[in-house]
């Protein structure tokens, strides 16, 4: 009777240690019965539309015309329209009602028993195309002054055969320069100039690579498939902190997000019941590709480590994941010691008394980033208190469904939400902890709201008026706190041909003088002159050029001895000045037109969106 068995393919299956794990009986695959396949039956006699529902096949009349409208929508964007609340207001209703048919599709899918993977999966897509597409489909120039600035270090590295020259401490590169070499490679294999081309696209293509891991991890824990795709919906309706442009930050978060997932899915207390691995040892090879991971990470970026470290320590804490967690934990602690004690080094030897300070202000660390809106835009208080009620109401329904769906406790999901936390107490990162805490531990908080919203084994239409209702809500708030500041993060090509004068037709050793980052390209060519900006100048500068831009400015000029100055202003750093308050109302305007009547300052570039004046010690301002 063995032998029969065994000839059938009938082989011996674990048996679920517990009824931890939901799964639904709707047909959607052989693992979806407690790991019992499903008798096959041939395409021919149950076609897909006629095993769909009525709600399936609404929701795929519903996308295609979802995404036509968004188009469309495009072509009616007026951004001189921006104003206080930014990309919102150019935005016209076309818009909002592609996005709100996009969420009423993906609520009918949800409703349906019988919608495929492939359905949530193009609804996601969309999502993630009318969140992070828009932009670089609207705008002629890269997004954000910080990508720019990860440009110009791919640029310094390949013209200086790998190094980052050191000045104004940008030699920190040289330290984490996994990131910057990937892309150096990237341009060297494929003949192309400059990342420029594809950095637009950045945000785009690290949202999509994201469902890779999120799935693995959503996958490993129930075969629901309105759970995974509603999870997954929830998480990408709060991701609103925006890391995830051409940036380090946004790379190895991927590579973090990969490790977990892989070891997740190899936990026993995340393991569906399935059949027992071949030879029933380690899977050498995923840990081989692990320790890759780590090492990637380990050299690209100062933070993500350390999450990634604390992520599986606490995965290691249950006796039963110790087995798969313990060797990616040693892997994670060793590389990161090492690469932390050699190349990185002496960035941490000169930092190392402000870590150990940061240790004792628990508290300040953690409301360092929350407490910044004293001098803010009215529009932009309101805009950071939503993004607080966003993130407060995501971790208040994740604790609410670690309450109510028991489940859930015997799974990884509670130490994936848990593990951003002991960073956010012990560094304040430079006021960014808080949101990369809020970032790390969205996707686990994202599944266990979704276990709240839409139950297993639970039929969903009843309740969704309130889901669709709680959605809008994730996805109205989301957009707040992703374009509200679009007025300060998109550049024009004037503002690029305004920075390209001062960075390349300059004499070398020149000051560049702005009155903050948001210029676009500022650091290009940024081993050839010195640059000064004025809200990263000691309070009591700032109070001199508050009271008289002119004076404020002469301990800037002498920066650069004989070698001439060059202000740049731009319709950027006007918009940074007004949202954020780092300088008074109206200095934009006193400053510029104060430079404008000097005799000392010549305008060697202008346009309707920048201007450009240099002064000379040598001439007293009379130069081109």
């Amino acid at each position: 009777m063995n032998g029969r068995r065994r000839a059938a393919g009938l082989g011996k299956v674990q048996e679920p240690t517990s009824a931890a794990f939901p799964s639904t009986t709707d047909g959607a695959g052989p693992d979806e019965s407690h790991g019992v396949p499903r008798k096959w039956a041939p395409p021919t006699d149950r076609p897909w539309l006629r095993r769909a529902g009525p709600a399936t096949l609404a929701a795929c009349v519903v996308l295609p015309a979802s995404v036509t409208l968004w188009l469309l929508s495009l072509r009616h964007v007026d951004l001189d329209a921006m104003g206080d609340l930014g990309l919102l207001q150019a935005l016209p209703v076309l818009f909002w009602i592609a996005l709100g048919l996009l969420l009423l599709g993906f609520c009918v899918a949800v409703a349906g028993r019988r919608t495929p993977h492939g359905c949530f999966a193009l609804y996601v897509l969309a999502l993630i195309a009318m969140i992070h597409a828009t932009p670089p489909l609207l705008y002629h120039e890269l997004r954000y002054s910080w990508a720019w600035k990860h440009v110009a270090v791919v640029d310094a590295m390949l013209r200086h055969k790998g190094e980052v020259p050191y000045a104004g401490g940008f030699d920190i590169y040289n330290q984490w320069p996994g990131f910057f070499q990937l892309n150096a490679l990237i341009l060297r294999a494929t003949g192309l100039e400059s990342p420029l081309g594809y950095a637009v696209w950045a945000q785009v293509l690290a949202n999509v690579l994201m469902l890779v891991p999120i799935l693995v991890i959503f996958r490993s824990l129930t075969t629901d498939r309105r759970l995974i795709w509603g999870a997954v919906w929830i998480y990408y309706s709060c991701a609103w902190v925006g890391q995830d442009y051409f940036a380090p930050q946004a790379f190895t978060f991927l590579l973090c997000a990969c490790v977990i997932a892989l070891v997740v899915r190899q936990l026993p207390s995340s393991r569906l019941p399935r059949p027992d691995p071949p030879g029933g040892g380690r899977p050498f090879g995923r840990l081989a590709l692990v320790l890759v991971i780590e090492a990637a990470i380990a050299s690209s970026h100062q933070l993500t480590p350390l999450m990634m470290i604390s992520a599986l320590a606490l995965l290691s804490l249950p006796k039963r994941n110790r087995k798969i967690a313990l060797p990616a934990l040693a892997g994670a602690i060793v590389l990161t010691t090492a690469w932390n004690a050699t190349v990185a080094r002496p960035y941490v030897s000169e930092n190392l008394d402000s870590f150990v300070r940061a240790l004792t202000r628990p508290e300040a660390n953690l409301w360092s980033g929350l407490s910044r809106l004293a001098d803010a835009a009215p529009s932009q208080v309101m805009v950071s208190w939503i993004d607080r009620g966003l993130s407060g109401g995501v971790f208040l329904l994740a604790a609410l469904a670690l309450l109510t769906r028991p489940w859930t406790r015997r799974t990884p999901l509670l130490p994936l939400v848990l593990f951003p936390l002991p960073l956010a107490l012990v560094n304040a990162y430079g006021g960014e902890m808080v949101f990369r805490a809020y970032m790390f531990a969205l996707p686990a908080a994202a599944f266990l709201i979704a276990t709240l919203l839409l139950p297993s084994g639970r039929h969903p239409r009843a309740r969704m008026p309130l889901v669709a209702v709680l959605l809008a809500a994730m996805l109205g708030s989301l957009f707040f706190g992703y374009y509200s500041k679009e007025g300060m993060n998109h550049f024009s090509r004037e503002e690029v041909a305004a920075t390209r004068y001062v960075t390349t037709k300059t004499p070398a050793g020149s000051v560049i003088i702005s009155v903050t980052f948001a210029a676009p390209g500022l650091e290009m060519q940024y081993d050839r002159h010195e640059r000064a900006e004025i809200t990263e100048e000691s309070l009591e500068a700032k109070r001199l050029l508050a009271k008289d831009p002119l004076s404020g400015l002469e301990p800037l000029l002498r920066r650069a001895g004989n070698k001439p100055a060059y202000v740049l202003l731009n319709r950027a750093q006007y918009e940074d000045v007004h949202l954020n308050g780092e300088m008074p109302p109206g200095f934009m305007e006193r400053l510029e037109t104060d430079l404008a009547g000097s005799r000392d300052f010549t305008p060697v570039f202008r346009s309707d969106d920048a201007v450009v004046y240099r002064y000379d010690p040598t001439t007293g301002g009379d130069g081109g």
